[in-house]
């Protein structure tokens, strides 16, 4: 099996793709078979700082978990961050190097290419198995000739593609053979079978279905893994950060009441994964709220972080949300800024980077100013307060108190009830979550709110990664799968269509 690797992609976003790759690196792990993640090309902003000091995807970093790995910008050598609907950051094996259109992104391609094959060729001669994740769907042939991370990858490695699809979205049969029969003869070959993810129900009533599909494409599904209400931590796809939307599956509180709290859906939200930690806490409900009478409603509201601020700032305007969030505030109830949350609630914003807005004023409920830099802040804080910094925007200017600090260097701001911080993860932190939940509870008049204190952040994604694995060996057949890492690309037929034609 040294060096065996294999493709796992989806009929479309938020298919499970990220989660069947996690599962299969952690089942892997356990086996005591040496084996790392690999997604040629993401695009998304949710991201984490490795240990080598870049920037990957938030999923690359959650598998690097499953399978006992240090998140490393080897796992994802290329990474898109959407700052407007045309144009994108291009991170490049963990640094930014410029921002690229849709258009002009071919002429990246070839130098591209080659990033991504010499990082899965180190990967496979240092590990037993690598287990690739591709992007979005194969079968968005319209971004064939730029794809890195799909059929590009697998024809220039040669890998078995195993396609993942989302049954609980409906239309599920039609988008396994459809996929298969819109790519060309050469990238069909590659297809070896399918898995059907999030099912509800009986299997034995999709079981007719399968047999069709096997005999209409020539291509086995590999086995069928049920919904799991446990499987929503780490969710890196803004797909599925809905406004309206309740983070999680909320646990009864330990005290008499609940503490509610409004999590702004910015359009170009950035480590959504900020907020999960909150919703592991019993007895608190996190919703994603897009509307002014959504705040009024909450106890605390939470800005997360934001790839484009000052955009981002322009929309709390137009829609009503930043005069909600100020009168929030005003009555003394708990308001928390991350990343680009934090830079809104500053008194002026300096921005020559994101969106070349020169100097716009924020929300103002810190005395302090912001101003970007062309380069970014990436840096890992491992303990004994960990986290991690993503940003272009530096705080210049502060007058107000010191909520934390690390290093001996303030790194948190607090106003009465306003917190404020540039750092991502800091709510995983378990004492420091606690502590901070129980003054937010009092400051929003929530005395019959208790904190637990036996919720373990960290514990709970890693015993999430356990119930993946465990879902797929219950439910894969995984010595057909794991075969593919042994045996190569099986011989499967082309699907004829009027493509071919």
């Amino acid at each position: 099996m040294t060096g065996g690797a294999l493709l796992i992609a989806g009929t479309t976003s938020d298919a499970g793709k990220s989660m069947v790759v996690a599962g299969l690196c952690r089942l892997l792990a356990r086996k005591g078979i040496r084996v790392a993640p690999f997604k040629a090309q993401n695009m998304s902003n949710n991201s984490v700082v490795t240990v080598d000091g870049g920037e990957i995807g938030r999923a690359q970093g959650m598998q690097a978990r499953a399978a006992g790995l240090q998140p490393s910008t080897r796992f994802n050598p290329v990474l898109l961050k959407p700052g407007s609907d045309r144009t994108s950051q291009l991170i490049v094996k963990g640094h930014p190097v410029g921002t690229v259109g849709a258009a002009d992104y071919i002429e990246h391609r070839d130098r591209l290419a080659g990033v991504v094959a010499d990082e899965l060729d180190s990967l496979r001669a240092e590990f037993d198995v690598v287990v690739c994740e591709g992007a979005g769907s194969p079968a968005e042939i319209n971004l064939r000739a730029t794809d890195l991370a799909n059929m590009g990858l697998a024809r220039s490695a040669n890998l078995p593609v195993v396609i993942v699809g989302d049954i609980d979205r409906g239309g599920l049969l039609a988008h396994l053979f459809g996929t298969v029969a819109v790519l060309s003869p050469e990238d069909q070959a590659l297809i070896a079978g399918f898995i059907v993810n999030k099912f509800r129900g009986d299997p034995a009533l999709l079981a007719p279905g399968l047999d069709q599909l096997a005999q209409l494409t020539g291509r086995p599904t590999y086995g069928i893994v049920p919904h799991c209400d446990e499987l929503w931590l780490d969710t890196e796809d803004s797909v599925s950060v809905v406004a309206g939307q309740v983070i999680g599956v909320p646990a009864p509180p330990r005290g008499e009441q609940w503490l509610r709290v409004a999590a702004i859906r910015l359009p170009r939200i950035s480590n959504s994964t900020d907020l999960e930690a909150l919703a592991c806490e019993p007895g608190v409900q996190v919703r994603w709220a897009a509307e002014p009478t959504e705040v009024a409603d909450a106890d605390v509201v939470v800005i997360p972080g934001s790839k484009a601020t000052v955009a981002d700032l322009g929309w709390l305007r137009e829609r009503g949300l930043a005069d909600a969030i100020a009168a929030h505030a005003r009555a003394g109830r708990p308001v928390l800024g991350i990343c680009g949350g934090f830079q809104m609630l500053c008194r002026r914003i300096g921005d020559t980077v994101e969106t070349r807005s020169g100097d716009v004023d924020g929300l103002g409920l810190f005395d302090a100013d912001i101003d970007f830099a062309p380069d970014k802040v990436l840096r890992r804080w491992p303990s004994p307060l960990s986290g991690y910094e993503i940003h272009h925007g530096r705080v210049t200017r502060c007058a107000e108190d010191e909520w934390f600090e690390a290093d001996g260097i303030v790194q948190g701001y607090v106003r009465g009830a306003v917190f404020g911080t540039h750092w991502h993860g800091l709510l995983d932190n378990d004492e420091f979550r606690r502590d901070w939940l129980a003054a937010a509870a009092v400051a929003a008049g929530r005395s019959g709110f208790q904190v637990a204190g036996d919720v373990s952040v960290p514990a709970r994604r890693d015993a999430q990664l356990d119930v993946m694995a465990d879902l797929l060996v219950a439910h894969l057949d995984i010595d057909a799968l794991l075969s593919l890492l042994d045996g190569g690309v099986p011989v499967r037929p082309t699907i004829s269509t009027r493509l071919d034609r």
